[in-house]
């Protein structure tokens, strides 16, 4: 995507001309991108597209970047207060009468946090959204502080981020950074970005790319130094601040932020799975957060969430579940809506699925939808697939949790309920994997997949054939499509509860019984769980541990995760337990 669609003017300030792109109607709220190094102007394009249709966005190309031109000499042609009169005059020339929303990422980051902390701006800035890229000031407060009381974790954190900037040391270096740009390295870093970032070369970077970022070594050359060695006391934040921070930043630790609360009082912190380029990787999400935080420093405001560990770690991420009317899918929904999610809930009980997704806004999520379906019809689970990308988007963690229970002696499972117990608990899987997995690998942004298998997967048991084997099936499923989908950016995780207490165990059937004695076990079964009395939210709180760690296998319960180190190195013992008798 590029910006071919885009108005182009010129503004003129300090002897240069800055290549400025617009987007959308100017009448709606500005939203200015500022890009980083090496990068121009459209490093944003995929953001800036998804954000034009509700906002009025400004691209422009820094000094020295792209079609602007550069500053002669370039030795002090790139201090922050040059770039600070670069920003104003933009801004001043794209929205002259009302107060702009800002983006940054990387260099773009750093020179915003000192638009929006020096007081010739107050006023001219209405949010600011900021993304792998400190304040100078920040971090030479952060450096002294560290230095000053050189703690062991002081230390460690002095060195692992001093080993991330390994770039700013090289591209002091005179002449070498400007050789090896306009040589190899401005050839090879296409190529670098695909492989290391995944980032697609769809018109970026642009044929530029040698020329800016020799230029662009002399934002390093012109700050750096003296803004660590002598930072400034009043660099306070004038506007709400939306931080993102990529977790998996290679030039950026994200222990940097600690503390960024005294510089920035109206703070909003957001993490995400992703490496330092999450304009290229990431323009879903990255758009969401700033249409989110742009809307709600407008006069809207932002949902209200909890602040438990995962608040807001998955804000604006499109989340679906199966088998949400109840029970672990109730559960999980909730639990993603409290870290700011949007929801699908998706169950065969419309009643179920609709409360579900109405609590869900309660309790904090955005938006939520309930779906009536069953997922052992394909193709009503492809129209769902078609529905949710075309009205919803494409979801970012999808949880397959509709299950049934099935208990009798594999003589006394008939082919009938071999094929019910299959439909669901590994069909329904199946689909979901299917469709919805491969509108994730599709949009090439990342994504993980969740599959609630059981304990039963990997624990023998006499009474449980059926069920037994659809679980193992399903975890079996996703090892071999997280294999598939690792090179794509996609987890995929099985979870395995254990005794649970749910309404699954008064809905399980039993071979080979009369309806009365039928009724008496699953009303014994139900007392049982029902003493153990181990929560679904419990096993929610698991499936996002899971989906923020990347965990393959998740055992929750402490009976599973005995099972799973049993299965793995006594399993002659747990064979044993399988010829046991059920309780029933």
């Amino acid at each position: 995507m590029t910006l071919d669609g885009a108005r182009e003017r010129r503004v003129r300030t300090g002897g240069i001309e800055l290549c400025v792109a617009e987007l959308g109607d100017p009448a709606d709220p500005t939203v200015i991108l500022v890009h980083g190094y090496p990068d121009t102007k459209e490093v944003w394009s995929e953001v800036a597209a998804r954000l034009a249709d509700r906002f009025h966005v400004v691209l422009y190309d820094v000094r020295g970047h792209g079609r602007s031109t550069a500053p002669r000499p370039l030795r002090g042609g790139f201090t922050l207060e040059k770039l600070t009169d670069d920003f104003l005059a933009v801004a001043d020339a794209v929205s002259p009468d009302r107060p702009v929303h800002l983006v940054g990422h990387d260099w773009g980051s750093v020179q915003s946090w000192e638009f929006v902390t020096v007081a010739r701006t107050e006023g001219r800035i209405a949010s600011f959204t900021s993304m792998s890229g400190p304040s100078l000031d920040h971090l030479g407060h952060w450096t002294k502080e560290r230095l000053k009381r050189p703690t062991p974790r002081a230390v460690a954190q002095l060195l692992g981020q001093g080993g991330k900037s390994w770039y700013v040391y090289a591209l002091h270096t005179p002449v070498l950074p400007e050789l090896a740009w306009r040589g190899p390295l401005g050839k090879r870093w296409p190529k670098m970005l695909a492989r290391v970032e995944k980032v697609s070369a769809d018109g970026y970077p642009t044929a530029s790319l040698p020329s800016d970022a020799a230029n662009g070594a002399w934002l390093y050359r012109d700050n750096v130094r003296s803004r660590l060695s002598r930072p400034r006391e009043d660099a306070y934040a004038h506007a709400p601040v939306q931080l993102i921070t990529p977790l998996g930043d290679a030039f950026l630790s994200e222990r940097l932020y600690d503390g960024l609360e005294r510089w920035a009082p109206r703070l909003v912190r957001r993490t995400l799975d992703a490496r330092h380029w999450i304009p290229r990787t990431r323009p879903d999400q990255v758009a969401a957060w700033i249409g989110e935080f742009v809307t709600a420093n407008e006069g809207g405001r932002l949902p209200e969430t909890a602040t438990g560990k995962y608040a807001q770690r998955f804000g604006g991420q499109l989340v679906l579940v199966t088998g949400a009317g109840s029970g672990i899918g109730r559960a999980t929904a909730f639990a993603f809506a409290e870290a700011g999610a949007r929801v699908v809930a998706v169950d065969r009980d419309a009643e179920g699925a609709a409360r579900t997704a109405e609590l869900a806004r309660l309790v904090g999520a955005p938006e939520a939808w309930a779906e009536i379906v069953d997922v052992t019809d394909q193709q009503a689970m492809e129209k769902l697939a078609e529905k949710v990308a075309t009205e919803y988007g494409v979801v970012d963690v999808l949880v397959n949790n509709a299950g049934i229970g099935l208990s009798g002696s594999f003589f006394d499972t008939t082919p009938e309920d071999w094929k019910k117990v299959l439909d669901v608990n590994l069909w329904g899987v199946i689909h979901g994997c299917r469709l919805i997995g491969k509108q994730m690998a599709e949009r090439g942004q990342g994504g993980h997949i969740v599959n609630i298998a059981s304990a039963a997967a990997y624990q023998p048991s006499k009474a449980l054939p059926a069920y037994s084997t659809s679980k193992a099936a399903v975890l079996m499923l996703s090892e071999c499509l997280r294999a598939e989908l690792a090179g794509q950016g996609i987890g995929v995780s099985a979870i395995c509860p254990g005794f649970v207490n749910t309404n699954i165990t008064t809905t399980a059937r039993f071979t080979g019984v009369d309806a009365e004695e039928q009724a008496r076990r699953q009303k014994r079964t139900a007392r049982l769980y029902g003493l153990r009395n181990y929560p679904p939210e419990k096993v929610a709180s698991a499936i996002l541990r899971a989906v923020v760690r990347n965990e393959v296998v998740a055992p929750v319960t402490p009976e599973a995760r005995g099972a799973h180190l049993m299965s793995r190195f006594l399993p002659g013992a747990l064979r044993a337990l399988a010829r046991v008798n059920p309780p029933l």
